[in-house]
């Protein structure tokens, strides 16, 4: 994708959702910390049922190392692998304690070493908790990545690398939410939704999805909002950057 086109890529994701955030529900560090961990290979609507009550009683790690892996067990028992999540969360719990004082660690070398949380897991809590410019590839953004030519590879690191060269400000703080909504709800595994995408003419995936016969597709593109990120343009400083 022309650098032009990809700026242009960002602009409409700004327009259409100009203040993104994550699905997961978390009330500090930890609790997000937490959510993220548990969230692998999960919906963030399954965490989100379990973790409700859980982070009603246990925000710290302290309060979850008093919990225990079986209390915790019976919070997200609905939640894919809970046995070995909760197996993690109290070691990383345990972890916090002892070298970290109780606090999340803003620092990626000590989140990637604390027990279940690899670099996805680290660059999720670097950008939402600590407001770091970080994009964690799932499955999500390494399909729209691959599928649109944004930033195309083989695996997850070779995509997120090209993310972060290609992305351009004003765009870095929030595009890691951008391209994961995106794939979630219109650039779909099995069926993406050309019909009703704002980067239809951007995008490289071909042959494009056909609109149901009911509906009308939307139109790519779209007049600017009142937005600081959408009167910025390549060579342009802007205050939101």
């Amino acid at each position: 994708m022309k650098k032009a086109d990809v700026f242009e890529f960002y602009r409409r994701l700004a327009e259409d959702n100009p203040s993104p955030e994550t699905e997961l529900e978390w009330t500090n560090p930890y609790t997000l910390l937490v959510a993220v961990a548990l969230s692998a290979q999960a919906t963030d609507v399954g965490v989100n049922k379990a973790t409700k009550r859980l982070f009603a009683e246990v925000d710290t790690p302290a309060r979850m190392v008093a919990l225990g892996e079986a209390g915790l067990k019976e919070h997200i028992k609905t939640i894919g692998l809970f046995n070995t999540k909760a197996k993690n969360v109290i070691a990383l719990s345990e972890k916090l304690i002892a070298e970290y004082g109780g606090e999340v660690p803003h620092d990626r070398i000590a989140l990637e070493s604390l027990p279940g949380v690899g670099r996805k897991t680290a660059n999720v809590v670097l950008n939402v908790a600590f407001g770091e410019e970080t994009i964690a590839v799932d499955t999500h953004i390494f399909r729209v990545g691959n599928r649109t030519g944004l930033a195309r590879g083989k695996d997850v690191r070779i995509v997120e690398d090209r993310l972060e060269k290609v992305t351009p400000q004003p765009f870095r703080q929030h595009a890691h939410h951008w391209l994961i909504l995106h794939g979630r709800y219109t650039c779909k595994a099995r069926r993406p939704e050309c019909w009703r995408c704002i980067e239809i003419d951007l995008c490289a995936f071909r042959p494009k999805t056909p609109a149901p016969k009911d509906v009308a597709p939307v139109a790519a593109g779209g007049g600017e909002r009142d937005h600081p990120l959408l009167s910025a343009r390549p060579g342009t400083r802007s205050s939101a950057g």
